[in-house]
């Protein structure tokens, strides 16, 4: 049996796979916010309860909104700030009388896509999360490319390949920098956008209601949006050279940038001919969990 967990700011979701990938378990309880020991307790309940319902015992692999630095062991990155500079796998590895795997959770995302969803059977994979944020992850055979400083596929904080003249500097990303394609493509960034331009709309979907019903300026904010995120993934697939990109987070919910998005990366591309493919995920927001649970190997 192989245990999932989705470490997140507001929610922990825990799932236990079989053999075959088939859910056996799977909860959710609401984070302990600001408060690392309650969280650390929370995920070993949540553990326990998986076992005891299942009878099993299983692999533990968990996603966080950061990464384990390779310098330090402690906890980098993470939007959920109070486990930062935390030895997090060390303690869950205590807690739970087991080695524990931990990735970022634009990795579990993309192992997911690349185990047995979207993605499956491609060699090599980027995924994307498009939500609050904008992060990014590469699989390999399923495995993902964690990288030397653990940072491996976070093109978010890059920044907008070949801007034009007024996105520039671009906004101010968290991270202090100017124009990362975070600040463009995530929700946040696609809304702030659309307001610059007095356009109407309070949130992404309302825009995109609008755009269908004829809204020009709603219409004009989706291309460029589009426009955008095709300059960046064309700088991916430059460097990496995907078989799949595969989109996450609530701005993948989005239809028409799989087919509005692929026409226009190619002016970008290094290439005559573009066989790489742009997919909505297979699992939704169950990627994240399904992907912690993949992190052991298939031999494990």
């Amino acid at each position: 049996m192989r245990i999932g967990i989705d470490l997140g700011g507001t929610k922990i979701e825990i799932i236990a796979l079989d053999q075959q990938g088939r859910a056996i378990f799977r909860k959710r309880v609401a984070t302990p916010q600001h408060d690392y020991p309650a969280t650390l307790d929370a995920i070993n309940q949540l553990v326990i309860e998986a076992e005891t319902t299942t009878k099993q015992k299983g692999s533990v692999g968990i996603g966080i909104p950061g990464s384990i630095s390779p310098h330090s062991g402690l906890v980098k990155n993470a939007n959920s700030t109070w486990i930062i500079g935390q030895p997090l796998q060390q303690d869950l590895s205590a807690l739970l009388s087991r080695d524990v795997y931990i990735a970022n959770d634009a990795n579990c995302f993309v192992v997911s896509e690349a185990t047995d969803g979207a993605a499956a059977g491609a060699e090599v994979v980027f995924g994307v999360i498009i939500g609050t944020g904008t992060g990014g992850g590469i699989a390999v055979n399923a495995r993902p490319i964690i990288g030397k400083n653990a940072i491996g596929g976070e093109w978010g904080h890059n920044p907008l390949p070949w801007p034009k003249d007024d996105e520039r500097p671009g906004k101010k990303c968290f991270c202090g920098k100017h124009g990362c394609i975070e600040t463009w493509l995530s929700g946040p960034g696609f809304l702030y956008d659309h307001q610059q331009r007095m356009g109407n709309g309070k949130d992404p979907r309302e825009i995109v209601q609008l755009a269908e019903q004829g809204d020009l300026l709603a219409e004009e904010t989706l291309q460029r949006y589009e426009n955008r995120m095709a300059r960046a993934l064309a700088s991916v697939i430059n460097v990496v050279d995907p078989d799949v990109v595969v989109l996450g987070g609530g701005m993948s919910n989005l239809k028409r940038l799989y087919e509005n998005v692929p026409k226009i990366w190619g002016k970008y591309i290094f290439s005559d001919h573009v066989a790489t493919k742009l997919l909505p995920p297979e699992h939704g927001d169950a990627s994240g969990v399904r992907g912690a649970a993949w992190l052991w190997p298939k031999s494990s």
